[in-house]
């Protein structure tokens, strides 16, 4: 029986995400397991759309958008994937979805900014691995994109 199942991986719109991106394909191939990837909007307009009735903003169709071009690559690679584009607060939208989702891994790519920057500015991927249940795999990603090398990648 595989490990993991169902991994959720949030995803920021960024060169950060080609990190957890390259070890989530080779963990769910190894695995078998299928892949949920979130992007949480968090701007104003995001977190209040459906109480305002707002229409989608541009922002949140280029997300959209980011999310599907994911999924599809995911998908080429042989990997079972969907996606959830939610708003709101991004530690709170992750940890719902994991719930809600019933996924048995969050992998999540981090920025490696050090500890007092963490502290005066947060850290979502501090805030999933204190409230999480289930295990969180952390990445540390680069702003240029740049991805470590995967021991064990499928491809």
């Amino acid at each position: 029986m595989p490990v993991y199942r169902h991994v959720l991986v949030p995803l920021e719109h960024t060169p950060y995400d080609e990190a957890i991106l390259a070890h989530v394909r080779a963990l769910a191939t190894l695995c078998g397991a299928r892949v949920t990837l979130i992007h949480v909007a968090d701007g104003w307009a995001a977190r209040n759309m459906h109480a305002l009735r707002l229409r989608e903003s541009e922002e949140l169709r280029a997300d959209r958008e980011y999310l599907d071009r994911r999924t599809a690559e995911l998908a080429a690679a042989g990997v079972a994937c969907d996606a959830v584009l939610a708003g709101g607060d991004p530690a709170d939208e992750i940890l719902a979805a994991a719930e809600r989702e019933r996924c048995d891994l969050i992998a999540m790519a981090t920025h490696g900014h050090g500890f007092l920057n963490d502290v005066v500015r947060g850290s979502v991927a501090n805030q999933v691995r204190h409230r999480c249940a289930i295990p969180v795999l952390l990445v540390r990603g680069a702003a240029d994109g740049t991805v470590p090398p995967v021991r064990g990648d499928a491809s």
